[in-house]
């Protein structure tokens, strides 16, 4: 199933690149949550080749998304994530597409703009470009590159809570990167470019094709009160597992 995911996520990518350097109709879905056909476009690609591939099983996408969980047996797909960078030609967009079962999990994620596809499958090990991947071995967060991601309901949520909370790991840390995709930030933490990434506000869809992948390459990935993460938690903190007590420590305000 993986090389199906990994090849149906790089023809995917062919259609965000063949649009990327073009004007595209956007539509807003919040104040500054964006989408646009294209969007539309890749995740209707996406499904009818994993329904035409793999009817039994459930596909859970953002653009379609009915309100239903299944995380049973189930296909998550981002078909853009990073839209708005998609919008300015920033190059940090990727389709993410994960696959979950009560015994078997997959988690790909390709940027085809930078022409980076990652990949996992649960007990084998995380890879970049057929390269295996680890996390970094920071251990020291005032070494560390720390990402983070604003959410989109930001504008109408405590701004204070989170500018508080972005000044304080700042000051901590070597630096804050904002790359405006969840996907890429975790595989970032994967490859051991960034040492640890939270945000708070994602959906499933965002996360889980790269929560598989950083916890194969050796990571950690966990809520705010250092729990295993559970997609229905508020917050995401996923770290190389060396600095996270610090990390968490500063995102409690501890």
């Amino acid at each position: 199933m993986i090389d199906f995911l990994k090849k149906l996520a790089f023809d995917a990518g062919k259609i965000i690149k063949e649009y990327f350097y073009q004007n595209v109709n956007v539509y807003h879905k919040g104040k500054i949550d964006l989408v646009t056909d294209i969007d539309v476009k890749v995740e209707e690609f996406i499904k009818l080749k994993l329904s035409d591939n793999f009817s039994d099983v459930s596909i859970v996408a953002e653009e379609s998304f009915d309100g239903n969980l299944n995380f049973d047996k189930a296909f998550f797909v981002d078909p853009i994530d990073g839209t708005t960078n998609f919008v300015h030609g920033f190059p940090f967009v990727a389709v993410s597409i994960a696959y979950i079962s009560d015994d078997r999990k997959i988690g790909v994620v390709f940027n085809p703009i930078l022409n980076e596809i990652f990949y996992a499958e649960s007990g084998k090990g995380a890879y970049l470009n057929d390269e295996m991947i680890n996390v970094s071995n920071t251990n020291d967060i005032r070494n560390s590159l720390i990402a983070t991601g604003f959410p989109y309901s930001s504008v109408e949520r405590n701004i204070d809570e989170l500018m508080d909370i972005l000044e304080k790991v700042l000051k901590s840390s070597r630096g804050i990167r904002r790359a405006g995709s969840a996907a890429i930030d975790l595989c970032y933490v994967a490859k051991g470019v960034f040492d640890g990434y939270y945000e708070t506000g994602l959906k499933p869809w965002d996360i889980v094709a790269g929560k598989i992948i950083v916890e194969e390459a050796g990571g950690a990935v966990l809520n705010k009160r250092g729990e295993v993460y559970n997609f229905s938690d508020d917050y995401i903190v996923a770290t190389n597992g060396n600095i996270t007590n610090e990390l968490l420590r500063i995102l409690n305000g501890i």
